[in-house]
């Protein structure tokens, strides 16, 4: 029988309340902070957004996890269920309208249509001419609905892109006009969230909420502020996992970047303390919002020990699922797949490394950028090298993709890609791949110091193949680097684990710290 992950836990050093945004299974640092907090004697409840209409919980280690169905009604804005009789006086109302009058009026013309054959049949000229006028009737009327249909999907269109001078105008206004709290008009759908975790998070009284992401931090700001008002005290740690203001938008929405920044500016000042996964972010972060102390780095790097519960699963042989042999060389990239993210040069640069296959490790092999690629091999006539492959769990990676020849990491130039290592940076790492980065600024510097690969021109594929054919060539040289005394041990969860631990532990009063000194580290009995 599975433990219930409601049951009341033995005696803690206090309760805390994790939240993320996501479904917590492909979040490799939301596990591994709910995992060592908990097994570090901290009371865990890990509060994640479910993927479907109905809760779900399960136990990670000796933490709970929770996911929360999460209604959207707010994600479309309140002017796009409102008729625009200015901007396009012939539309339909927003909702299915449209779609069903064009359906009705098929309908019609086909059982007009119907009338004519079987009039046809008995062969009455008279009653075929009494047809004619509802037949020019409902071709009139048919141009008429097709009219609206066409007015009514232009109006959507402009509604979806927002870029004409009124769309900017009002954008300017509300910010203008309402500085921090501008949110509320240009993304409601962040309400959405409040409503699904708020009540929640208030029923746990937590002594601490740890906010993952921009997101939730104004989720758990407002929970503190609840239980403030109640007489209770609550620390909120905020881990930002990005720079907001260098991000490539998740949401193509014109409003949407500009409400994410005006919603976490409004609530960092709530924030105890901040943690972050790079020094550089670190200092931006604190210069961005005039922190007053420099947030705590915690790096995402793998767990040094695998959790005793999760260390006898067996871990899919990479090389296995690609149908190739150990002789074939195999280059893989393991992680989100995007275009900023430059997976697309992997593919262009086959035909010129001939005995070379590409493995996708991603998690989602179907989404439209991973099909272009595929699409892509076709053409190229490489299809038979390129392997797109599931995720696997979070401490399972390293072991997964050890199996490889190269690992690649050849992100764009983009803000947020130049200022930390990134999570495939340190799993590949301990997994002793040989790299082949681009040249953004943290990774790109960091390889060439270490010597554990080849740096790139970003987005250039003849440099790319040049890179890959160096390590393919030798790449006993980039193995080596690991071997250097104490490289990889900061590069270890349990290293940043105790940092994180630090950071509860001078936030809530009277933590009283277990043997061993309270360090956050995996289960590993």
């Amino acid at each position: 029988m599975e433990p219930d992950p409601d049951a009341v836990p033995r005696l803690r050093r206090g309760k805390i309340v994790m939240l993320v945004e996501n479904g917590v299974k492909g979040d490799s640092r939301v596990q591994k902070e709910a995992r060592s907090a908990a097994a570090a004697g901290w009371d865990v409840v890990l509060l994640g957004k479910s993927p479907e209409k109905k809760a779900k919980s399960w136990r990670l280690g000796e933490a709970r996890v929770r996911l929360l169905p999460v209604a959207t009604p707010l994600h479309r804005r309140r002017h796009e269920y409102r008729r625009a009789f200015l901007r396009a006086p012939l539309a339909y109302p927003p909702g299915p309208l449209a779609e069903y009058r064009k359906q009705r009026m098929k309908a019609w013309r086909a059982e007009l249509n119907l009338q004519v054959i079987e009039t046809g049949r008995n062969g009455s000229a008279v009653a075929r001419a009494r047809l004619l006028p509802t037949r020019l009737l409902a071709r009139g009327m048919g141009k008429w609905v097709r009219l609206r249909a066409r007015h009514t999907a232009a109006l959507e269109r402009r509604r979806k892109d927002m870029d004409t001078p009124l769309d900017r105008f009002t954008t300017a206004f509300w910010v203008r006009a309402m500085g921090e709290r501008a949110w509320r008009r240009l993304d409601p759908g962040l309400w959405d969230l409040e409503l699904a975790y708020g009540k929640v998070i208030d029923s746990l009284e937590p002594d601490l909420i740890h906010a993952n992401d921009f997101r939730m931090l104004g989720v758990g700001a407002r929970a503190k502020l609840r239980a403030e008002a109640r007489g209770r005290t609550v620390r909120l740690v905020w881990d930002a996992h990005e720079y907001l203001p260098g991000i490539k938008p998740w949401n193509p929405h014109p409003r949407w970047h500009v409400a994410q920044c005006a919603h976490e500016r409004e609530h960092v000042k709530y924030a105890d303390a901040v943690t972050t996964v790079s020094g550089t972010l670190a200092q931006m972060l604190a210069e961005h919002h005039g922190l007053s102390e420099l947030p705590e780095v915690v790096l995402n790097a793998p767990d040094a020990v695998v959790p005793a519960d999760r260390a006898a699963e067996p871990v899919p042989d990479l090389r296995a699922l690609c149908g190739i042999g150990p002789e074939v060389p195999l280059v893989v990239y393991s992680g989100s797949a995007a275009p900023q993210r430059g997976l697309d040069i992997m593919v262009e640069a086959l035909p010129h490394l001939p005995a070379a296959h590409v493995a996708f490790v991603v998690p989602r092999g179907d989404s439209p950028y991973v099909r272009t690629l595929g699409g892509r091999a076709v053409a190229l006539g490489v299809r038979d090298r390129v392997h797109v492959l599931p995720y696997v769990p979070h401490d399972q990676v390293v072991r997964h993709l050890a199996a490889a020849d190269v690992g690649v990491i050849p992100i764009h130039h983009w803000p947020n890609h130049e200022i930390a290592l990134i999570t495939k940076f340190f799993e590949y790492s301990h997994a002793r791949l040989p790299l082949v980065v681009s040249d953004v600024r943290t990774m790109g510097g960091t390889v060439a110091t270490t010597g554990q690969g080849e740096v790139f021109t970003a987005e250039d594929v003849a440099d790319y193949v040049r890179a890959v054919a160096a390590v393919l060539a030798d790449p006993g040289r980039y193995r080596d680097a690991y071997d250097r005394p104490g490289m990889l041990t900061e590069w270890t969860w349990e290293t940043q684990a105790a940092v994180l631990d630090g950071v509860y532990s001078r936030l809530v009063e009277g933590a009283r710290t277990p043997v061993g000194g309270g360090r956050m580290a995996p289960v590993t009995s």
